[in-house]
């Protein structure tokens, strides 16, 4: 099914957005956790577009009532997450996919980008996860996704540059502190602010 779905989000892209890539030689071998901005909902398909491994990535569970969301994302085998709180199923289900040796996508802002498309604050989820699971962080830098429906209705493709950066491991693994999981997500947004153009950096500038 996801092999289905991703000759379709490749079709997609292609029909969409004149699309950009760097640093597809970066992700290592599965398990990791990709952990990227997040700007719309077309950025999932975007992903599966680009990495050749089947991405499972935690999404919000508002969007399991959405007709043209919730299917695409089950077929995916997204984790439904509750925002806002310690959801502790799906905290389980996530350590569980990159037991596996699969590869778990993350916003770890928590949400999408608003008006401005800036990173925001980050929460500790995405720290939580790669400490415990002890795996690689591959940052990715998505910018341009957000223009995708304003080129479609005035029928032209927008440019959307999909960075991908180094790898990198985080000093601890195991059981963290809450403080110091939050200085870990601040650090691996530093490196998706490094992959992205300046105005989207926000706090993270």
């Amino acid at each position: 099914m996801y092999r289905v779905l991703r000759v379709i989000a490749i079709i997609v892209a292609r029909l969409t957005t004149r699309l950009e890539l760097s640093g597809t030689e970066n992700p290592p071998d599965p398990p990791f956790l990709l952990a990227t901005n997040h700007l719309s909902a077309f950025d999932i398909p975007l992903l599966a577009a680009t990495f050749p491994h089947p991405i499972r990535a935690l999404a919000a569970i508002e969007h399991q009532s959405n007709p043209l969301y919730a299917p695409i994302l089950a077929a995916s085998g997204a984790i439904w997450v509750r925002r806002g709180q310690v959801d502790r199923q799906a905290l389980r289900k996530a350590l569980a996919v990159l037991e596996r040796g699969e590869v778990l996508g993350i916003a770890p802002e928590g949400t999408r980008a608003d008006q401005s498309h800036a990173l925001q604050q980050a929460k500790a989820g995405a720290a939580y996860i790669a400490t415990r699971a002890d795996v690689p962080i591959v940052p990715v830098g998505i910018a341009g996704s957000e223009r995708i429906i304003s080129g479609l209705l005035q029928l032209h493709r927008p440019r959307v540059r999909i960075a991908i950066g180094q790898p990198f491991r985080l000093p601890e693994s195991g059981h963290v502190r809450s403080k110091k999981l939050h200085e870990y997500s601040d650090r691996i947004m530093r490196h998706i602010a490094e992959l992205l153009p300046e105005e989207y950096r926000g706090v993270y500038a």
